[in-house]
Parts: C-alpha cells; structure tokens; sequence
C-alpha cells in the first residue's frame, strides 16, 4: 500500500489554508506545477476528490476537510516523534499549546503558569482561550495539543483527566432584595438567578449543580463574562452561583457581596482533554499532576 508522503500533506495543508494553489506554492517555496503534480498525487495514492478546482477558486471538498484535520495532526505527532528520537525530548519541553475557557483562565492561570516555567525552563507554553466547542475543534484539528475544561463535557475522540472539583456557591449582595430567609438558608426568590448566556458551559453545569428542580427562578437577563455578571450582582440585579476558583479573585473579594456554601454535589470538574492516540499522553498527565499540586 502506497502512502502519502510528508510533502505531500504539507503541501494540501498549505493549498487549504491558502485557498489558493499559487499563493499556497509559494509559501511552500515549490513552482506552482510542481505544487499541483504533488497534489494530484495525494489524490490519487488516497483514491479521493480533496478540492474542486475553477480559475479562479478552491473549493475543499467534504473528504477533504476531514483530510486536512488529519494531515495536521499526522505532521504534529510526527515531529514530536523526531524530538523524541533525537533523544532530547525532556518531559514538558518543547512547544505546548494548551487551550483554556473564559471560566477558568482568570482565576487559574496565575497559580500554576509560573512555577510551571519555573519548574520546567526548557517548556514553551502557548496559550488559547476560548469557548469549550472552539476549543475541541482547534484540538481536532490539530492547532491545540491540550485543553482545560469543565467537566462533564461530551467529545468523541479524545481522553481526559479529572484534575479537582470546583464547588458552587450562591452569592449575593448584601441585604438583596432577591433573597429570603429561613431557619438554615437562604433561598432565592423567582426569576432571580443570573446566569452566563448560552454558550458557556457553566451556564449548563451551575444548572444541573444547584438542581434546578424548574426554571421559573432563572432570569432572562443574561451576561458574557464572569466580570459581567459579578457586576450584575453588586447592582442587585439578581444573584448568582460562582464557582469556587472564582471567589479569591478581587472581584468578590472587594465587593460588598455575600457568599454562601451550597451542599458538597454542587460543583463542576476541572480537567484535562486531549486527542484520543496522543503520543504526548505521559506529558498531559504530568501536567495535570502539576494543575493539581498547585491549583489552590
């Protein structure tokens, strides 16, 4: 069986992001015939139709979509290979893109980053942050080594690591007009809780965290960031559920808020995921060794 060479992909992975056979060759430093002899010879060793050529367009087709995904991932695990076989491959060293959410970045970066550069001098850290989907498709497609998400999350073809639990706690403004109190708690009123929009998905895991048991207490006031509805709340808009990491941020911190502990099954997962048949698998590990021994 024939296989695609190492130029080959190249090539189709340049012609993709190029959109364009011309400027594609010429990032490739090649002729442009030479460029589209290589091209049409990956679809022939691949039996497959990758781009419909025009004039003046390249159109990739379905088939070769899914093989620019996998031609980018193939040349990252192969040059990862030639570091390990130069036999200079320290755990985490070397080129690491780690992708994180706008719900943990702020609060958990600041705590491990530095003593992972520290730690590790040899390691170059790339980060991304993003929503949790943008962030899944940057690692499929092979743009991201790792990500650092909440869990539960559904995503085909990858593993993950559980690093810790993020408790939930309700958090208000002092003497709100949305709280009521009895004996032990205090309860939110109707159509009061804020939450982030959709989208996030700790709009959905504070939802099932807190047990809604309906959604007459969920408001139709929305924010994007964490920030956002923190400010929301000062304002007494409504109230909120933050997660854990969040509280030791000055924002709660200085802020005239109240915070109350909700039950120990009221949380989120922190954790790692990355491509399923990762040769960097012991690396991942290490790091969320590293997340958990310094994440408080």
């Amino acid at each position: 069986m024939n296989y695609p060479t190492i130029k080959q992909l190249r090539y189709y992975i340049a012609l993709v992001e190029h959109n364009h056979f011309g400027q594609a060759a010429q990032s490739c430093f090649v002729s442009q015939s030479a460029f589209s002899v290589a091209i049409k010879e990956l679809e022939t060793i691949l039996d497959a139709n990758l781009v419909d050529r025009t004039n003046k367009s390249v159109t990739v087709t379905t088939i070769g979509k899914e093989t620019y995904t996998q031609a980018k991932v193939v040349i990252q695990e192969l040059s990862h290979l030639v570091e390990l076989s130069h036999g200079n491959k320290k755990p985490l060293s070397g080129k690491l893109s780690l992708g994180i959410i706008p719900t943990i970045a702020p609060f958990l970066l600041s705590k491990f980053v530095f003593n992972l550069q520290k730690e590790y001098q040899n390691l170059e850290l790339y980060l991304n942050e993003g929503m949790t989907l943008n962030l899944y498709d940057k690692l499929i497609n092979g743009d991201l080594d790792v990500i650092l998400i909440a869990l539960p999350y559904a995503l085909k073809q990858v593993e993950s690591m559980s690093l810790f639990k993020d408790n939930f706690n309700l958090v208000y403004k002092t003497n709100s007009k949305w709280i009521q109190s009895n004996k032990q708690y205090n309860i939110p009123l109707d159509e009061s809780v804020l939450l982030l929009e959709d989208g996030h998905c700790m709009r959905n895991h504070a939802l099932s965290a807190c047990k809604f048991e309906s959604l007459d207490k969920i408001s139709n006031y929305s924010a994007s960031s964490i920030l956002t509805l923190v400010e929301m709340v000062k304002s007494d808009i409504g109230v909120t559920y933050l997660p854990e990491m969040s509280l030791d941020s000055h924002l709660i911190a200085q802020s005239e808020l109240e915070i109350q502990k909700l039950d120990k099954e009221s949380y989120r997962e922190i954790g790692l995921v990355w491509r399923k048949g990762s040769s960097r698998v012991n690396e991942f590990k290490l790091l969320g060794e590293f997340i958990k021994a310094n994440h408080l």
